[in-house]
């Protein structure tokens, strides 16, 4: 009987907008993929060619999220074990132990371990992240096209010193999580500004 494991990861805790995106990986033993690694040490182009590889040879593989009104709700941490739960019971093949890279797993039924750093150590963590990471990534250069004059496409959504600029000049979109301090910071500023108009 074969002996199902499955890697968990997330991506996009830091951002101010957009899901949190996580997914859960079945890697199949009879065929590896060379080069797996923590999606953050990859180039953008070697983590496309590991994606296609990834969900073309896998037992199963998820995605999961929580929205940004979810984790203005829950906060960033409950949300981020929210969408692992959902990718995990997305898998077409349900696992007998999951291994979740950080320092905590979901309260869930599942035989699990926290591994931090685990998308270097496991193979099955590491293709979760990069799974995570092409999928948000993408997501953001597709909010890019929508609302070009905020750089998502550069910055993906982190609280860089450009994001920052952008975020001042034009205020947060719909897409934000508002319960980030930076994101209320700004509405404070704009409606001060507006005020003192």
């Amino acid at each position: 009987m074969s002996y199902y494991i499955a890697g968990v990861d997330e991506v996009g805790r830091g951002p101010l907008v957009g899901d949190v995106v996580t997914a859960a990986v079945i890697l199949d033993p009879s065929k590896p993929i060379p080069g797996l690694a923590d999606s953050k040490k990859l180039s953008a182009k070697k983590r496309e060619s590991l994606f296609s590889q990834i969900t073309q040879h896998a037992l199963a593989w998820s995605i999961g999220r929580a929205s940004p009104q979810e984790i203005d709700e829950l906060n960033i941490l409950h949300a981020t074990m929210l969408a692992m739960k959902r990718a995990v019971q997305g898998l077409s093949i349900q696992p007998h132990h999951v291994r979740v890279d950080g320092n905590r797993c979901p309260d869930w039924h599942y035989c699990s371990e926290a591994v931090i750093k685990g998308d270097s150590l496991f193979a099955e963590i590491s293709a979760a992240s990069i799974i995570a990471k092409v999928t948000r990534d993408a997501e953001m250069v597709a909010l890019d096209l929508r609302y070009p004059a905020y750089g998502f496409a550069q910055h993906k959504g982190y609280p860089t010193k450009l994001h920052m600029q952008k975020l001042a000049e034009l205020g947060p979109l719909a897409e934000y999580r508002m319960s980030f301090k930076p994101v209320q910071q700004s509405l404070v500023n704009r409606h001060g500004q507006l005020a003192g108009k």
